[in-house]
């Protein structure tokens, strides 16, 4: 073993509760809003509600593999451990696919709000920018990055209770029923993807694992917090955004509540702007997350063999993964260069889909093979939660495959040739402490 540093163990579950609701918080701010584009006010709401159970059921059963097994391999280690190295390999591409995946839309949306805001400064340098000053902050230190974490978190969730506010009085019934199902059931399973993205990356607190104080009383503590907070402000900033105005209006933009807001304010009015400019907090603190996240799936696999040894280097001063962030960097500016929201939304929740349903089946066989294993965190009424969490992603996943063939050929195009290959060539991995 060379000696290369190990990651900090310094985070709380106040920052792992930052964490959470900060990797997820701009899925409350834009994106989830192209599900009214295929499912209209009330499909997009009961493809909500069966998306919620999902998490609910699927968050219980996670943070029994987290706090059982802290690395910051997350969904890559629980898989090894349960189904072997190709089950590593399928967990490990399926969270990458996520979490390099879910920026690039984050900061499409950090460029659109600013080029709302500065409408001379355009959107796509502005968000390559963003990659280049996240990924420095990041390098500084887990510590670091935490604390500002939860300082923009705790902002970003202020703004969206203040948006709700202004938006209360000018909810209407009649514009958020106005033709709620305009495609019927089929609506309903075309918007799971967008319902996904008002949680989707919440697990990427499990890549933290490794640097957090007494992991097995923490996490289920910055888990359950932070789904608790999720599943309030999503129905909220829903229901308050569908009723100000005719929802066909915000269908299909990048920015919903600064456009809402205006409606109801005026668009030349300063408190207009004055939230469009904190609205820029959720997506900062979610751009900022997953960085940390996605670093650290990047860093674990490439120090078990999967991925160049390189990516597994540490920074000896600020103890951090610099590498696996700088490279994670250069794959989401290039997505960003290529790619559009929606189209990088469906892949980051397919990626996302075919990870939980890994980390279930994971679960379960932990359960028979391993029934001595410490488990510091037992999910409730076993095996009801994570069968449930188990069916309704194989729901989301035949939905997202249905609705996005050639997205779905090429993940899973891509994900054959690397079986193929990782069989082809196979050396002898191991999960390293």
């Amino acid at each position: 073993m060379h000696s290369n540093p190990s990651l900090k163990k310094v985070l709380k579950p106040v920052h792992l509760w930052a964490l959470a609701v900060g990797l997820v918080i701009s899925g409350e701010y834009f994106g989830w809003n192209l599900g009214w584009q295929v499912a209209g006010t009330g499909g997009l709401l009961i493809a909500t509600i069966i998306v919620t159970v999902f998490y609910i059921t699927f968050i219980f059963s996670f943070t029994e593999l987290t706090a059982a097994i802290p690395q910051a391999g997350g969904p890559f280690t629980y898989a090894y451990k349960a189904l072997g190295p190709v089950g590593g390999l399928i967990a490990g591409y399926a969270t990458l696919v996520e979490f390099l995946l879910a920026p690039p839309a984050v900061a499409f949306a950090l460029g659109s709000y600013v080029h709302f805001l500065h409408p001379a400064l355009p959107v796509l340098p502005v968000a390559i920018g963003c990659y280049v000053v996240f990924t420095l902050i990041n390098v500084l230190g887990i510590k670091e990055s935490a604390m500002f974490s939860l300082v923009v978190t705790l902002m970003a969730v202020a703004e969206l209770l203040l948006f709700m506010g202004i938006a209360a009085p000018a909810f209407r019934w009649e514009n958020f029923n106005h033709d709620p199902m305009p495609f019927g059931w089929g609506g309903v399973f075309a918007a799971l993807p967008f319902a996904i993205w008002f949680y989707l990356a919440i697990e990427g607190v499990a890549m933290v694992a490794e640097e957090v104080k007494d992991p097995q009383r923490t996490i289920p503590r910055g888990y359950i917090y932070g789904i608790v907070t999720l599943v309030l402000l999503a129905f909220g900033v829903m229901f308050f955004t569908g009723g100000v105005t005719n929802w066909h209006n915000l269908a299909a933009i990048d920015y919903p509540l600064p456009e809402a807001i205006s409606v109801v304010l005026g668009k030349q009015n300063s408190w207009t702007k004055v939230f469009a400019g904190i609205g820029l907090f959720g997506l900062v603190a979610s751009f900022h997350g997953v960085i940390i996240s996605y670093s650290r799936q990047l860093y674990a696999m490439a120090r078990s063999g999967y991925l160049p040894e390189v990516l597994a280097r540490v920074n000896k001063r600020f103890q951090t993964p610099h590498a696996a962030m700088t490279a994670g960097g250069l794959v989401g500016v290039i997505a960003l260069c290529i790619g559009n929201t929606g189209e990088v939304i469906i892949l980051s929740a397919l990626g996302a889909v075919v990870m939980y349903i890994i980390s279930m089946i994971s679960l379960l066989v932990l359960r028979r093979k391993e029934p001595a294993m410490e488990r510091p965190f037992k999910v409730p009424l076993y095996p009801w939660f994570p069968g449930t969490a188990l069916v309704l992603g194989v729901v989301c996943l035949v939905a997202i495959v249905w609705y996005n063939p050639l997205i779905s050929i090429v993940f899973f195009g891509l994900l054959i040739l690397l079986v193929v290959l990782f069989v082809a060539f196979r050396k002898e991995h191991s999960i390293t402490k």
